[in-house]
């Protein structure tokens, strides 16, 4: 397929190289997915500017070599995927405003980290892209109108079938934090065979490589959404503390009290993850609980299977056990209209095109 973009289109991309920049954990989402598609069209010049830069000079250091790289590099855009406080607002809105490099946020998490977080950030930048369907109206709420509607994706240079037998009934991925314990208990209970890996875990963490391997050796992968009912009291102190990138503890500005407040309401509402796009473009057979729009972008019981509660759940584990072929089915065709609709290719194509850098 031919690339829409015009020739040597300069990105200057920061984002977290290490998962929570830190190298132990291996790279970050952003890396394998943003950064890993982007580097992998022939069209685009990366020049990648890791936040764990801030590590070795600085916070103010860092910032004044990215400000500076802008002046030597004149990219046309800057993507900047922020985590917490690592860039400087006043660098990223001199150059917004002063040099011709378009500046572009995305933010992952806007469903809960709008009130505190990007709202305070989005002024800065020429451009911000959001995964949340209610967030572009609470930008326009305060005034800011450049916001792209966007979602999470596959990249599917990573993300791809393997010829594989199926070794695995019933497989899960992921950490076992809210409700998630319970249900994989009451599945077990039913006589269910089903495997789970990530941190906490008898399984413990599997690398990347190893993950998509197990995506394609499951009959069913499942993706757990749905929050627990409870109120965690470690959420509960977030509203009043907050943590710095140096992991000090202190006190937050009373101010940002209510905004904390609504960030914690904001976690009650389930979001589209990457899993909801990386399990289809394996070719995988996925069930998982329902996320703010999903619809929009997988046809349930056709592309993807979404369940209601967990008795709904192991009812349909049980149900697609037993029925292989309609299974495969809606595994290829969940595969077909991942390559067709939500590769970061296809997002990154839209989001230039919004911006006017493409045609």
């Amino acid at each position: 397929m031919e690339s829409q973009y015009n020739p040597m289109v300069r990105i200057l991309y920061t984002a977290c190289k290490y998962d929570y920049m830190d190298v132990k954990r291996g790279y970050s989402f952003e890396h394998y997915n943003f950064y890993g598609t982007l580097s992998k069209l022939p069209q685009f010049e990366i020049i990648y500017f890791p936040y764990e830069r801030m590590h070795e000079v600085g916070k103010d250091k860092m910032n004044e070599e990215l400000r500076e790289l802008v002046d030597k590099e004149k990219p046309n855009i800057l993507l900047a995927i922020i985590f917490t406080d690592e860039l400087k607002k006043e660098v990223i809105g001199e150059i917004s405003k002063n040099t011709n490099t378009q500046t572009i946020a995305w933010f992952c998490d806007d469903s809960w980290r709008f009130d505190n977080y990007s709202k305070y950030w989005a002024p800065y930048f020429n451009w911000v892209v959001t995964a949340d369907s209610r967030a572009p109206e609470k930008y326009h709420k305060i005034g800011y109108k450049n916001v792209i509607k966007s979602q999470f994706a596959c990249n599917h240079f990573l993300y791809k079938p393997l010829n594989l037998p199926k070794i695995y009934d019933v497989t899960f991925i992921g950490q076992p934090h809210s409700n998630r314990k319970k249900i994989i208990e009451k599945i077990k209970k039913t006589g269910i065979n089903i495997k789970c890996w990530g941190k906490g875990w008898s399984n413990g963490r599997v690398s990347q490589e190893e993950m998509i391997k197990i995506f394609s050796q499951s009959k069913i992968n499942l993706n757990l959404t749905k929050s627990s009912g409870n109120i965690s009291l470690k959420e509960l102190v977030k509203i009043f503390l907050k943590r710095k990138n140096n992991k000090s503890i202190q006190i937050d500005n009373p101010h940002h009290w209510i905004d904390n407040f609504k960030s914690f309401l904001g976690k009650r509402r389930e979001q589209i993850k990457g899993r909801n796009f990386e399990i289809p473009g394996c070719q995988g057979f996925l069930i998982t609980g329902d996320a703010d729009n999903l619809c929009d972008y997988y046809e349930d019981g056709n592309e993807i299977v979404i369940y209601k509660d967990t008795n709904d759940l192991i009812n349909k584990i049980k149900y697609y056990l037993e029925h292989d072929e309609e299974r495969e089915v809606i595994a290829h065709a969940g595969y077909k209209r991942t390559l067709q609709d939500h590769t970061y290719e296809k997002r990154f194509n839209e989001i230039f095109k919004t911006i006017g850098l493409i045609k």
